[in-house]
């Protein structure tokens, strides 16, 4: 017997498109809270396409051309196209406080509490978003690009990478909070199983209600699974 043809790959979606020709620096200064987001905006036609300084000029024209919209000068308000920049830790005022580590988008920050850090130069994608979270302010921006601004700045392999850097920040953080929610449900549900046995806690509706809490918790540990495995597909 001849196997089924294997069915014809989907075209991607405008979306998917849109996103593929952002530089995936996950900065948010295109007020959206990644790049795939700001994407699905432009495909819905709710945002603009001159809402990107990383991508600049030639990321305007790139967008553009898959839109069919006209070409737009870069938003003022959402920044301005320049050199590339890398973040640079000043490690003798470093306390170890791990905010920049938990706002980095490509975890390109290592270190641990009340130790050190640094960043990893090559994959850093120059999103500022560490320096406004570090409180004793020892984070500093400095160009790396020289006069070369936008996607000349950039490239795709290094959009790439930082995509996939991203998606796999983004599992993680899935990944940590179903744990947190399984460790406490599990947690709740031996401490109700004491309470019960010592005949602390013996109406069938407190139970019940204290049972549904933790089934609950579960319930969102499964969601948050479900959907990272979505994201991954």
């Amino acid at each position: 017997m001849t196997p089924p043809a294997a069915a014809p790959p989907k075209a991607p979606t405008l979306a998917e498109r849109l996103l593929a020709a952002l530089p995936q620096t996950q900065c948010t200064r295109c007020g959206y809270p990644d790049c795939r987001g700001y994407a699905q905006a432009m495909a819905d036609g709710s945002a603009d396409i001159n809402r990107c300084p990383p991508g600049g000029a030639e990321g305007i024209h790139r967008l553009a051309a898959l839109t069919g919209r006209a070409v737009l000068p870069l938003d003022p308000t959402r920044g301005s196209e320049g050199p590339r920049a890398l973040a640079v830790i000043d490690e003798a005022w470093c306390i170890g406080c791990t905010l920049c580590i938990k706002a980095c988008p490509v975890d390109c920050i290592v270190g641990a509490s009340k130790l050190m850090h640094t960043v990893i130069d090559p994959l850093c994608t120059g999103c500022e978003l560490c320096v406004p979270v570090c409180p004793v302010d020892c984070i500093a921006m400095f160009p790396v690009t020289g006069s070369r601004t936008g996607w000349l700045a950039w490239s795709a392999a290094q959009a790439d990478e930082a995509r996939q850097r991203y998606a796999f920040h983004q599992w993680r953080l899935q990944r940590e909070l179903q744990e947190n929610d399984e460790r406490l449900a599990a947690r709740a549900e031996a401490r109700l199983a004491d309470l019960a046995g010592q005949g602390t806690v013996t109406d069938p509706a407190a139970l019940a209600a204290k049972r549904a809490v933790i089934d609950a918790a579960r319930q969102r540990a499964r969601a948050r699974q479900a959907a990272a495995d979505s994201d991954d597909a």
